[in-house]
């Protein structure tokens, strides 16, 4: 979330007015104990052993009940329908997938209310089960490395629906969004939810005339008929589901290209009042920013661009959504905010092109996605990554609790702590300053390259690290990613960080960065879930 890829290139149409367009993150924290007992309530009995059900979940430590298994996807297909008046949402989802073990049954992640699933063009039975699973029964077994076709018809309210005691859809005055990690599919589509199983997306939404409708990727085109308009986008590159995102309002939508030609859409709620003019002050650098990055992380991986700010003033969060980054309004409420953008289009080599492998890497997500602030700070000459580090290692006592959270395994109750971001990119200065510059930044570029479209590891990335930088880095990585307390001052002085006994200044860009800490502050709408996090994400 929070802040932090193409085959042919499609060209998007630029007469919006014609189509009445007006284009950190959903964090939740969950307790280990409710994980555990969802876990529990979906194990197959041990009389079901011999049967080939897909298990109810993919393996994460942190989430024991998210994914599935027993197939791989490799495309979603949804044609929706929406009514932003009532929040009614209904339907068809189709995936094409790959079966990776012979399946008399599946699962997918869903919670609207189905009224048909077929499977191969067969009907099939299905039930729902703990608190967020579709089970389905094929008519006939698969066998393992069969291509499949699953069909679910569905309709339901997204705001009226729950599991583990919240609600991560986004309700607005005009409409609805799905913006969430690390869940936030099963609002809206029958999925894999989890960045293992990528996919790519065709995602179509009829919404009334004078509501638009945003989602990743291409705007392929749009029609309209009886009142109704309907808007097809498409992500031509493997996507995470929980980075698919859902946007149905009034938008004012801006159209561009980057200097480096990729297509630019931003949309902005016609709503957002005092904050429209910095929250486009900040967005429309998006071209600038992305190319800017792509001198540090290589390439853009993705063949569109942009961001989108709806009509959420009660959520203060942001997230990376594949090429087109969901921002709240609260980020603009005292200003520009340029930092937040640097950070979620970070994310988009480092979160969403190389993905988490498990929940527990988020530091590869987070930590990059911070420490590209700090780059964009000494772009800007605000103060150099080197000397933000400097104050981040000495501005926290070794009594603070910020340094009892490990950011390589965080644990699921402080998956998005403030330590996360601001240890994890103080880990990136302590090996950049232990490799040199030509390594590091070699590395930076390489990484996404390596791992493009797909999944890694904390310790796939310190393999990598001393691969091309040819020094073993395990006392590194275990003294600044894996030690609960902070290094000491030995430690720290090898590291060439806060070598000075003179406390350092606060750098210029300081208030900036420390601005965007609550871009995965995005609690609000889980209720008791909020105060906690809110605590974690200003390091309270």
């Amino acid at each position: 979330m929070d802040t932090p890829g193409t085959q042919v290139v499609n060209r998007l149409r630029t007469d919006f007015g014609s189509l009445r367009l007006g284009a950190l993150v959903h964090r939740r924290i969950m307790a280990p104990g409710a994980l555990a007992a969802a876990s529990l309530m979906l194990v197959i009995p041990a009389s079901a052993a011999s049967n080939t059900a897909g298990a109810p979940g993919i393996g994460d430590p942190y989430y024991p009940a998210y994914g599935n298994g027993g197939y791989d996807v490799s495309h979603y297909d949804l044609r929706l329908k929406y009514q932003p008046a009532t929040d009614e949402l209904e339907g068809t989802t189709t995936l094409l997938a790959k079966t990776t073990q012979d399946l008399s049954r599946f699962n997918l992640d869903f919670l609207l209310d189905v009224s048909e699933v077929r499977v191969n063009g067969a009907k099939a039975s299905f039930a729902t089960s703990g608190e967020h699973e579709l089970e389905i029964t094929p008519k006939k077994p698969l066998a393992k490395g069969t291509d499949v076709t699953v069909v679910v018809r569905y309709r339901g309210v997204p705001s009226s629906k729950e599991a583990y005691g919240f609600n991560a859809w986004l309700r607005t005055p005009d409409g609805g969004v799905a913006a969430g990690e690390p869940e936030g599919a099963w609002w809206w589509f029958p999925s894999n939810d989890h960045p293992r199983d990528k996919a790519t997306f065709d995602v179509s939404v009829q919404v009334p005339n004078g509501t638009q409708f945003i989602s990743n990727g291409t705007l392929q085109s749009t029609s309209s008929r009886a009142g109704w308009t309907r808007y097809n986008w498409r992500s031509n590159k493997p996507q995470a589901t929980y980075l698919a995102t859902f946007a149905a309002g009034k938008f004012d939508v801006t159209t561009g290209t980057s200097e480096s030609g990729i297509p630019v859409i931003n949309a902005y709620s016609k709503e957002l009042g005092d904050t429209a003019g910095a929250a486009r002050a900040s967005i429309e650098r998006t071209g600038e920013v992305a190319d800017w990055l792509a001198e540090h992380f290589g390439p853009y991986p993705y063949n569109a661009l942009g961001g989108y700010v709806p009509n959420t003033p009660g959520v203060g969060y942001a997230l990376e959504t594949q090429t087109r980054p969901f921002y709240s309004p609260r980020q603009f409420a005292s200003g520009s905010n340029v930092s937040v953008v640097v950070h979620e289009l970070a994310h988009q080599w480092y979160g969403d092109d190389v993905s988490v492998k498990d929940w527990k890497d988020i530091w590869i997500n987070e930590g990059f996605a911070r420490y590209a602030q700090w780059l964009w700070s000494e772009h800007e000459g605000e103060g150099t990554a080197q000397e933000i580090a400097d104050y981040v290692y000495a501005s926290r006592a070794a009594d603070d609790p910020f340094w009892t959270v490990k950011p390589g395994d965080p644990g699921p109750e402080n998956q998005f702590h403030i330590a996360v971001y601001d240890r994890g990119a103080l880990t990136l200065q302590a090996l950049r300053n232990e490799i040199g510059d030509e390594a590091f930044f070699a590395i930076l570029k390489g990484w996404p390259q390596k791992f493009a479209h797909g999944n890694a590891s904390v310790a796939d990335f310190q393999r990598y690290a001393e691969e091309v930088s040819g020094k073993p880095l395990a006392a590194l990585f275990d003294t600044w990613l894996f030690q609960p307390s902070k290094p000491a001052a030995p430690a720290a002085r090898e590291a060439s960080i806060a070598r000075s006994s003179v406390a350092p200044a606060q750098p210029k860009s300081w208030k900036k960065i420390a601005a965007t800490n609550g871009v995965h502050d995005h609690g609000a709408e889980r209720g008791k879930h909020h105060e906690d996090e809110h605590a974690h994400e200003h390091g309270e």
